[in-house]
């Protein structure tokens, strides 16, 4: 593998990654030049709020080719372009083979959702107090137990166990199924996972096997009836969206969990869904936060 790396000013950003995948790149990527340094940019906000800007003054791009001579290609053929004005190109380089599998594993531990209850990836060994275990690979879809709102939704099904769970259980939005699996692992009988994406059905599916757990996991149109739970983490704006499609599926005394909301956003919550329940914050972390409330 060769890397041909380039400097370029942010308005050739769009054209130049472009050309280099045309060029047949087998992956671009786009970071600051400047990053570590003075003048290093951040272009990303809170979670659910726009970037304060398109992109980076000078940004560095980077194209993995398979052989020298394709990238040597590529750079000769990109700075005869018009395109390529005021951009440079740093060099080429080799890529140092590596054990991708094994460097992407090694990032994934075991997460702690209580004292026994945890999440592992298929390549570790549980802890040896977890008596409770998700067995969870990183995929393509949301939800691998380390982000907050994940955590704090898994803990409320862990506290609740058979008798506050009760027999149905909907997750809507479920990504990779982490909790439906929780919620089938803590006495659900009749649990629902849907979602609009068709990577998180799979995912989903996968992952419910892999636990032994039976799900019934589809797209939002095969829900029907009433829950006496039902999981959402989502973000903010659609929750506030979905406010009379979720309160409608909640039987009465059940109880509705959501998540993917931060702090300085409760307020609009509450007012959303003032009309069907009264939400109130019942855990906090790191900047998140999680709702529930019981019909």
């Amino acid at each position: 593998m060769h890397e041909l790396s380039l400097i370029c000013p942010q308005e050739r950003v769009e054209a130049i990654s472009d050309a280099l995948d045309a060029l047949d790149a087998l992956s671009v990527s786009v970071e600051d030049a400047d990053a570590q340094t003075e003048a290093e940019q951040a272009l990303f906000g809170e979670p659910g709020m726009p970037p304060p800007q398109d992109g980076w003054q000078r940004s560095r791009v980077v194209a993995l080719y398979a052989t020298e001579a394709l990238a040597k290609d590529a750079a000769q053929l990109l700075s005869a372009q018009d395109f390529f004005a005021d951009s440079k190109l740093v060099g080429i380089h080799a890529v140092p083979e590596q054990d991708w599998v094994r460097l992407t594993q090694s990032q994934f531990s075991p997460v702690d959702i209580t004292a026994d209850f945890w999440i592992v990836p298929s390549w570790h060994e549980p802890p040896a107090d977890a008596k409770t275990i998700i067995r969870l690979d990183p995929g393509l879809a949301f939800g691998t137990g380390t982000h907050p709102t994940t955590r704090m939704c898994l803990r409320w099904i862990a506290r609740q166990g058979k008798a506050g769970l009760g027999k149905r259980v909907l997750d809507y939005g479920c990504g990779s199924g982490i909790l439906a699996i929780g919620a089938a692992m803590f006495g659900a009988v009749d649990v629902d996972a849907v979602d609009i994406d068709p990577a998180a059905v799979g995912s989903t599916l996968q992952n419910a096997s892999a636990n032994r757990v039976a799900l019934n996991v589809g797209l939002p149109d095969q829900i029907s009836g009433q829950y006496q739970t039902v999981l959402a983490n989502i973000l903010a704006t659609p929750l506030k969206l979905l406010a009379p499609l979720l309160c409608a599926r909640v039987a009465s005394g059940g109880s509705l969990v959501l998540a993917g909301i931060l702090e300085r956003q409760a307020d609009e919550l509450k007012d959303a869904y003032r009309p069907y329940a009264p939400l109130a914050v019942s855990d906090s972390e790191d900047g998140w936060i999680l709702m529930t409330t019981t019909l």
